[in-house]
């Protein structure tokens, strides 16, 4: 079929395909692309269950941190309300009115139940299948954080700090007045987190915090230990002159017969040593300064002193009296 001519002098129509915006339908459709949906709160009541009761492989890596799991469903009504990410959450159990803050690892527990790390269920004193209130929540970023172990076999770790820098990767958040578990060494050893900032419940993922510890729980200093006066291991009189002049019974013992002793020897005799005396400290020296002692001498006098031995110079006595 032939198209029917076109009048001479006349364009063919085009359509305007951009909107109107003084149109009020137009405007509404603008308005409501512009602002983004608000975030709802994730508000559930779960049974919850210690790790050891999750079905299939023993999950350490859930008891070493401070996760959870949920289960699938979770993870769809989250999507759905829009939440902030991280994902944390605050955990309240409303019989003991206890409360602390989670991530979550997986999404991959039974309908209806939660698994926790077992100090997590010792904190908030629950027991297995009780009921543990979810609220989805947004925390600060922790700046700062002070723990205090509850034994002192933690001071036994010769690099404490980068064992806790370690062991706090596995978790999401701090909360003031939980008591944490971590393990080094195939051994547990539990912290109280007494101070978080810059609120009391933070989070801990990609920041920058600053940690310190407290003394243990009943540490006591160690008293200074009073120095003892050592032994000298040297008898300081084998270094003492040999005396000079006569010595009582220096000499050897023989025998009559010139034999020797079987058991004498060189070295079993009785050399009397001389008594060591302490000298006395000079407390005036002054440093930088000799002082050269000589032997004193005694002035000349005109009276002269015999003190030189003479021997046999007693007077003899008789025992008949003489005439």
């Amino acid at each position: 079929m032939s198209r029917p001519p076109r009048r001479p002098g006349r364009s063919p129509r085009r359509m305007n395909h951009s909107p109107n915006l003084n149109h009020p339908h137009v405007q509404f459709q603008f308005g409501f692309n512009v602002f983004p949906d608000i975030p709802r709160p994730f508000n559930v009541s779960y049974q919850c269950f210690s790790v050891a009761m999750l079905p299939g492989n023993e999950r350490q890596d859930v008891e070493r941190g401070g996760k959870i799991i949920m289960p699938p469903s979770a993870l769809e009504q989250l999507t759905r309300l829009n939440i902030n990410y991280p994902m944390l959450f605050k955990l309240t159990n409303k019989k003991s009115r206890r409360e602390t803050h989670c991530g979550v690892l997986e999404f991959v527990a039974d309908e209806g139940k939660v698994y926790l790390p077992l100090w997590m269920m010792h904190n908030m004193a629950l027991e297995e299948g009780d009921l543990v209130q979810m609220e989805s929540v947004s925390l600060p970023v922790g700046t700062f954080s002070r723990f205090q172990p509850i034994s002192s076999d933690f001071l036994d770790i010769t690099n404490p700090t980068a064992v806790l820098e370690n062991c706090l990767r596995s978790f999401a958040c701090l909360t003031k007045g939980d008591v944490i578990a971590i393990q080094y060494n195939q051994k547990v050893y539990e912290l109280m987190v007494l101070e978080t900032k810059p609120a009391d419940a933070v989070s801990i993922i990609e920041c920058d915090m600053n940690v310190e510890f407290a003394a243990p729980v009943g540490y006591k200093e160690p008293e200074p230990m009073k120095k003892q006066d050592e032994e000298m291991t040297v008898d300081p009189a084998e270094f003492m002159p040999e005396p000079a002049g006569f010595v009582a019974f220096k000499g050897a013992g023989n025998r009559l017969d010139g034999k020797k002793r079987k058991d004498a020897s060189n070295t079993d005799q009785n050399i009397a040593k001389p008594i060591y005396i302490r000298g006395i400290a000079d407390y005036d020296y002054q440093l930088g300064t000799l002082r050269f002692i000589r032997k004193s001498i005694k002035p000349k006098t005109n009276e002269t002193v015999d003190d030189e031995f003479k021997p046999f110079s007693g007077a003899g006595f008789s025992l008949r009296p003489l005439n």
